[in-house]
């Protein structure tokens, strides 16, 4: 059964950092593109990075130069590092998985990221 389980998450003051996990089982990265979204409380989830196969990335505006998402597939896992971090950054955060074969997409439960002084 495929499992995506987030870790990393946390509280941290504004200007500091966080690296999220999202440790992938039974899925093999090199045919998935791999994502985390986040959800704010009172908002609608939105994607914050992708990453695909190749390792093309893409980002949310607002953490374009904040936020790097990496993959090792030697270890199955994807990462989100996220440093100068904001209060708006505060948010649940997601990781997300999609065969780019069989369009077979799975989400991890979560992990909360608190960016608060």
């Amino acid at each position: 059964q495929v499992q995506l389980v987030e870790s990393g998450g946390g509280l941290v003051q504004p200007g500091g950092s966080l690296r999220l996990s999202c440790a992938a089982s039974e899925i093999f990265l090199r045919i998935n593109t791999m994502g985390w979204y986040r959800q704010a409380p009172g908002k609608q989830r939105e994607l914050v990075t992708t990453i695909t196969p190749g390792g093309r990335t893409n980002y949310l505006d607002s953490v374009k130069g904040r936020f790097t998402i990496s993959r090792d597939n030697a270890k199955n896992t994807v990462y989100l590092q996220m440093n100068s971090l904001k209060p708006e950054d505060t948010a649940v955060y997601y990781c997300n998985s999609v065969n780019i074969i069989t369009q077979a997409e799975y989400w991890g439960q979560g992990t909360q990221v608190t960016v608060s002084s």
